[in-house]
């Protein structure tokens, strides 16, 4: 007995839709004969026979199956019909069927050019035997509709290009969609006058690059920042465990780096200890390294709490997802002048440059309220950057 079993439509595919039987069950079949067609959410593919020899169905037309899985035998040793010729069974591949066939188009393209009103008897098929397949009714033109019912397509190329995800954009993909499905994800907002740490970075960025051999940032200030609400609301710096809240006594923050295999965040350990210098030297260091594809595994496990800076590509507003098992992340914004009641001058408007703040949060731990206190004590430690240096 020669087995037929559900093939692979691609890598992301495992569960697929088997159609319609073409043989009964005990009939000859002759092999490379279509036997199925079998229908996925991306693709059509025909189920040939394998070998020549009497067909035993295994499986249901209609069944929804894993790939895989047996559908038919073919009984080699059974006895050919008198009068079938092997020279009579045809390969589907050299058959060029009408354009009545009804197995010209696939059962999927068929719904999708019913639901488009689109005529798929009239597209020219990129399947097998010029079977009309789902993307070639997706990707129907007006070239395939009579010139006197629609205008001519503009000029211009319309390619399309496909690559491979790499893996770690894979490896993104599967942890952001698990935070959003795993976690009670909430955001909350704040906006932060970044007029003080504006004027102390402009007033002191030549020296503290002289001495210290490293450029003063806007980073460093909320890293710093965040490990003050951090201390203040440690349940933003904690995981769930099961039915147990794992808190740390220390923060180790990772910062989001954007680098051309995709978004990594190098992990900065024992924040709480560093120095302002320190953490503008460690981020400078793990961006080198993040670009040049250098950082370990280890320089980007484990962090309890992390920052994601959309400032630096221009966004103003977002709501970033968290970065499973942490409770929390802080998504950073551009940097805006807008017209706000003038913190020195009560009931006047001035034009400041103000940024806003987005604290996603995972609502099972932490409560509303802990979240607005948390963005409420980064605020005033922006606003108010002697906090940092005082420890307060």
């Amino acid at each position: 007995m020669v087995e037929v079993v559900v093939p692979s439509p691609g890598e992301s595919i495992t569960e697929v839709t088997l159609g319609t039987w073409r043989k009964n069950d005990g009939d000859w079949v002759e092999k490379d004969e279509l036997l199925n067609e079998i229908d996925s959410d991306k693709a059509t593919l025909e189920l040939l026979a394998p070998a020549s020899g009497a067909l035993r169905l295994a499986a249901k037309s209609g069944a929804e199956l894993k790939v895989g899985t047996l559908v038919a035998k073919i009984d080699e040793s059974a006895k050919r019909p008198a009068g079938s010729a092997p020279a009579a069974a045809k390969a589907p591949a050299a058959a060029k069927p009408s354009k009545d066939s009804p197995t010209r188009v696939s059962g999927v393209a068929k719904k999708v050019a019913a639901e488009r009103g689109i005529d798929a008897g009239a597209l020219a098929g990129s399947g097998p035997s010029g079977r009309v397949m789902k993307i070639d009714v997706e990707g129907a033109t007006t070239a395939n509709v009579p010139a006197s019912s629609t205008p001519a397509p503009a000029s211009g190329t319309r390619t399309v290009r496909r690559e491979k995800m790499t893996r770690l954009r894979l490896r993104i993909a599967e942890r952001l969609v698990s935070a959003q499905h795993t976690a009670a994800m909430l955001t909350t907002f704040n906006e932060v006058d970044m007029s003080e740490v504006i004027r102390l970075r402009s007033e002191h960025k030549v020296d503290f690059e002289k001495q210290h051999g490293v450029s003063l940032g806007f980073m460093g200030f909320f890293i710093r920042s965040c490990v003050s609400a951090l201390q203040q609301y440690p349940r933003a710096n904690a995981y769930l465990a099961g039915d147990e809240i794992e808190f740390h006594d220390y923060v180790d923050i990772g910062v989001a780096v954007g680098t051309e295999r995709g978004l990594v965040v190098p992990v900065l350990r024992n924040t709480e200890g560093l120095s302002l210098p320190a953490i503008e030297k460690t981020l400078r260091a793990c961006a080198v390294r993040a670009r040049d594809g250098k950082l370990t595994v280890d320089e980007m496990t484990g962090g309890t709490f992390t920052i994601s800076n959309g400032g630096v590509y221009g966004s103003l507003m977002s709501t970033p997802i968290l970065n499973p098992p942490q409770s929390a992340i802080l998504g950073m914004h551009a940097i805006k002048k807008r017209a706000v009641e003038d913190p020195n001058n009560p009931g006047q408007i001035a034009l400041r440059p103000m940024m806003y703040l987005a604290l996603s949060y995972d609502h099972r731990i932490i409560d509303g309220a802990e979240a607005v206190g948390f963005l409420v004590n980064v605020k005033d430690c922006i606003e108010n950057p002697g906090r940092l240096l005082l420890g307060v």
